[in-house]
């Protein structure tokens, strides 16, 4: 498998740093430094630099350091005998601009997928414990990273269903359509669009679940010490509309195509749109869905206990790790660890440290030396009060 890591990560004016430099190596490197100090900043501009997303904040003005109209973050990436130069300006309220080998390239998002990234960190219990949206953008942002091209898939996704939502809320209120079989022009014109789009992205989910299910099952049962066996489902709200006896379910051996997928969306908006309009939003497609998390035949939400949600919210992060380093030719993901193993227990601390021993590179952030196992011995960085120094 071809080596890929990172060699070099600089920041400016991103969060507490008004700037950072930092050389990385192959193998294991930690951040060490107390809580409030900026070691998790570095491994969150890592992430940005390879998803365009935070796993802590939604927007990006809390990544812009106070005062500064903008942060870059940079980094040099080497893949077997070649090194890329990755540049993203962030710029809060407006488009992000990025840069490859110091070329600005037409849109931010062209620069995903050169650094690919798999990160766990304690907010990955809502993996488990939190609303559908959270699994619905682990789905999402795996999609991304498997195939750049998806990239702005959800994005485009997201504009088609406000601007649909706006005219069901707009042409109810004024009573339009209701039970009396007129048409709304422009409503078709969007209902052809979500359904065109959403297509895609349902399709596109459905086989990301069935290629990942065995890894996750693999996963769980290597962290958990092979208790209880571990399965994901996706719960559509399209299958359980047109078939309800599926549960929402489709048959995973079978798969419906992108078309097929779309046209369902549209007999299925048809059929819904009195309830539509007197709601004001989409009552079906991909934003309504769930990935479904189960222990044996219970949900893991509601009925796993703390431990057994930590052993989920990791085997997903292990599962989606393996799968993108089994994906093609682009090696293995640059691994992160943010303040993750002083959440553990101590059986579970010492098997994560086992199934990642393997990995290229690992980026870990603990509060102190102690926290980091002694399997991952490496480069070690002090961080305190936004100034890293080699330990």
């Amino acid at each position: 498998m071809i080596s890929v890591y990172l060699s070099h990560l600089s920041v400016l004016n991103y969060r507490s740093y008004t700037q950072a430099d930092v050389e990385l190596e192959p193998g294991f490197t930690a951040f060490i430094g107390h809580n409030g100090q900026g070691k998790t900043n570095l491994v969150e501009a890592v992430g940005y630099l390879a998803t365009l997303s935070s796993h802590r904040v939604s927007t990006s003005a809390p990544l812009v350091k106070q005062g500064s109209e903008y942060a870059i973050v940079r980094g040099k990436l080497e893949r077997g005998d070649r090194s890329t130069l990755l540049e993203v300006q962030i710029n809060p309220g407006k488009a992000n601009r990025a840069r490859i080998n110091r070329s600005e390239v037409p849109r931010a998002r062209d620069i995903v997928g050169y650094l690919r990234t798999v990160l766990f960190a304690p907010e990955d219990l809502a993996l488990v414990k939190g609303d559908p949206d959270v699994r619905r953008r682990f789905l999402d942002d795996l999609l991304a990273l498997l195939s750049p091209r998806l990239t702005g898939l959800r994005s485009e996704y997201d504009r088609v269903l406000r601007q649909r939502n706006a005219l069901l809320k707009s042409a109810g209120a004024m009573g339009s359509n209701r039970g009396k079989g007129k048409e709304l022009p422009t409503l078709d014109v969007w209902d052809e669009h979500l359904a065109t789009v959403g297509g895609q992205l349902l399709a596109s989910r459905l086989q990301l679940v069935n290629e990942l299910r065995p890894y996750v099952a693999q996963a769980y049962e290597q962290v958990s010490g092979g208790q209880g066996h571990a399965s994901i489902v996706y719960e559509s709200t399209l299958a359980a509309h047109l078939a309800p006896k599926t549960y929402g379910q489709f048959h995973t051996s079978n798969l419906p195509s992108p078309n097929e997928l779309a046209e369902m969306l549209r007999e299925a908006m048809r059929s819904l749109r009195s309830k539509e309009l007197d709601r004001g939003v989409s009552l079906v497609g991909p934003h309504r869905d769930e990935l479904a998390l189960q222990l044996g035949e219970l949900q893991a939400k509601g009925y796993a206990s703390h431990g057994e949600s930590w052993s989920f919210a990791l085997a997903l992060r292990l599962a989606s790790f393996r799968l993108l380093s089994e994906s093609g030719d682009d090696g293995e993901p640059i691994l992160i660890l943010d303040d993750v193993f002083a959440e553990l227990d101590v059986k579970r601390r010492d098997r994560l440290a086992e199934l990642v021993q393997s990995a290229r590179q690992v980026l870990v952030t603990a509060a102190v030396p102690n926290d980091v196992p002694e399997e991952l011995a490496g480069a070690r960085y002090n961080v305190t009060l936004g100034e890293v120094s080699r330990g």
